[in-house]
């Protein structure tokens, strides 16, 4: 698998002055693919972070046009090696999401709150069965679009299992217990291999360090190229947010 490796474009200072697109004077990592009319001489706070967070401002330095996809046999080798890590979004997602998520968080009190409101619609955590105990029209699950996806292969299908129940991992490795993957393949096995074949789906669930929602159980499953009302079906036709709001910016 191909290494993909970026350079940072702009001195990491928090204020540069002159933000013109004069040669000899780069574009700071948090006005590029940004409109000269937009950008800024500061920082935004939502991407603050990123001063220390090289992995993150290195994306946030790259132009869209020269970001490379992942494509679905990268997406299953990382999946397969455990480096998850190594997923990352479009640089204009990824700035969206901070933006998002930052706004989520003043608002909502918490990303978790807001996707328990208004994405889950879930009032309680209580489950009314055990685990998967039924595969269909079932309220102890739901499946929906990740709303921010990784930059991967715009025919791959990215997807959620939010579940009410616990998926229990092994405290000391951070890894899904046997007990626990078995279950997930079980339940991937029925509802999307069947549908999809075992070479186009792949499921994966966070360590607990890359979690970005702690409170709520999930995990994730990958599709390459499904059937679009199975998806439909599957989600209740689902829209992931960053769609929504690529859309809202396009009018």
């Amino acid at each position: 698998m191909a290494s993909q490796t970026y350079s940072i474009e702009a001195p990491c200072t928090k204020e540069l002055g002159d933000i013109s697109r004069a040669k000899g004077n780069p574009i700071p990592f948090w006005n590029v693919n940004v409109p000269a009319s937009l950008q800024t001489k500061e920082c935004p706070e939502f991407l603050q972070y990123a001063f220390d967070n090289a992995k993150d401002r290195a994306i946030l330095s790259t132009p869209d046009a020269r970001y490379q996809r992942q494509s679905w046999q990268e997406v299953q080798d990382l999946i397969k090696t455990n480096r998850l890590d190594l997923f990352q979004r479009v640089p204009t997602d990824l700035r969206r999401y901070r933006e998002f998520t930052t706004k989520l968080a003043k608002d909502y009190g918490s990303v978790m709150t807001f996707v328990m409101q208004e994405r889950l619609r879930w009032r309680d955590l209580k489950p009314n069965g055990r685990p998967f105990e039924y595969l269909e029209d079932s309220e102890d699950y739901k499946i929906l679009h990740n709303d921010w996806p990784y930059g991967v292969d715009p025919r791959i299908v990215h997807l959620v299992v939010w579940t009410k129940f616990d998926l229990p991992s092994d405290p000391v490795t951070d890894d899904l217990t046997p007990q626990t993957r078995h279950l997930i393949n079980s339940f991937v096995d029925q509802l999307f291999v069947r549908n999809c074949g075992s070479e186009n789906v792949i499921w994966f669930k966070n360590w607990g360090s890359l979690k970005s929602i702690h409170a709520v159980e999930h995990f994730h499953v990958m599709l390459f190229n499904p059937d679009k009302s199975f998806i439909d079906g599957i989600t209740h036709g689902d829209v992931p947010l960053a769609e929504k709001i690529r859309n809202s910016e396009a009018t």
